[in-house]
């Protein structure tokens, strides 16, 4: 009867729903019998490759550390990038701040607006796009960060007063990072330098997504953040502490992935398995919840012109096509379905 009276009183905050001290998951969120464990998972078996970007264009280790990270897991960390820790360590605790505001603040930046009306921009959950759908243990904050004259700063905070400015300053910094690693993934393939960097267009968005976890009594039954591979070219990584709960796939098993606090982690999108032609490999991930601990984590994504064709490099690689050529918009289109069901599009445009 308890867990029946919590489901008709579902909040639409996951953070609101901890604090109401519930003890057994609404079932939105079950994904799986008790018997099953959704927080298992193994350590890797090699640590992360962390990549110094000093070294990245003049080191052929350097290099070839980073092949073996784009072929493998899709992930790596990064460092000699610049980026103070003080920067970091602000533009975190200005957003854990703003998840530990009154829920009537953080509701100014709500998604859904009038009530009813969802857009992607802004405070709440994902969009429940079909019945039975499962809801991940946690809230978010989407923002739009460039092109410039796309950003809407009536969906962003007010409060804490250092968001805006904070946040601003970090993703200016942070492009030196997508630069190097752009160029440094076209010698790998040995393309002309600027040949991912030249993909973007003038309107390709940059969007930031912060994510906040917070307790669950059964961390066995529900996802923090369902199973996904991104999309966009890239993806950046921060988080405001060292809780394991980043699990990315391979072969099969789910790896726990060792995350620190002012560490910028790196994963590839679909859009660069695409253009690469299958020779860097976009990871499936995910984020389980904990028992006892909240974390924030903040992403920021780097796509392309809803206008852009994406497609392989397969006639500079002198290799077959593996995916099906597509635009940008109508890759996104079919991007949010295929995530609120927790598959991947990019498994539809595969050439057999």
């Amino acid at each position: 009867m308890a867990a029946q009276a919590c489901v008709l009183s579902l909040p639409t905050i996951v953070q609101e729903l901890a604090a109401s001290g519930v003890q057994e998951p609404p079932r939105q969120y079950v994904r799986r019998p008790a018997c099953v464990r959704l927080d298992a998972a193994v350590d890797m078996p090699e640590p992360i490759p962390d990549v110094d970007l000093t070294r990245l264009s003049t080191d052929a280790d350097e290099a070839a550390k980073l092949r073996t990270a784009l072929q493998t897991w899709g992930l790596f960390t990064v460092t000699g990038h610049g980026i103070e820790d003080s920067l970091m360590e602000n533009v975190m605790k200005a957003s854990r701040g703003f998840f530990h505001q009154p829920l009537e603040e953080k509701q100014k930046c709500s998604n859904l607006k009038d009530g009813k009306h969802f857009q992607v921009e802004g405070y709440g959950s994902d969009q429940v796009k079909f019945q039975d759908q499962k809801m991940d243990w946690s809230d978010r904050l989407h923002l739009k960060v460039e092109p410039e004259s796309e950003r809407n700063f009536a969906n962003w905070p007010t409060k804490p007063e250092s968001f805006r400015d904070v946040l601003l300053e970090y993703a200016s910094r942070i492009k030196v990072i997508k630069h190097a690693i752009l160029a440094a993934m076209a010698r790998i393939l040995e393309l002309d330098e600027d040949h991912f960097l030249s993909q973007f267009g003038e309107k390709a968005p940059v969007t930031v997504r912060i994510n906040h976890y917070v307790p669950c009594a059964r961390p066995d039954v529900v996802l923090g953040f369902k199973p996904h591979s991104d999309d966009g070219v890239l993806a950046t990584l921060l988080v405001d502490n060292d809780l394991v709960a980043l699990q990315v796939l391979r072969d099969g098993i789910w790896y726990n992935v060792p995350t620190t606090p002012n560490t910028i982690l790196i994963n590839i999108g679909d859009f660069m398995e695409i253009m690469s032609n299958g020779m860097f490999k976009s990871p499936v991930h995910r984020v389980v919840a904990n028992v006892e601990k909240e974390r924030t984590s903040l992403a920021m994504f780097y796509g392309l012109d809803a206008e852009k064709v994406i497609e392989p490099a397969s006639d500079q690689l002198n290799q077959p096509a593996q995916y099906k050529k597509l635009k940008t918009k109508d890759y996104m289109a079919g991007f949010y379905k295929h995530f609120a069901r927790g598959t991947r599009v990019i498994d539809s445009i595969k050439i057999i």
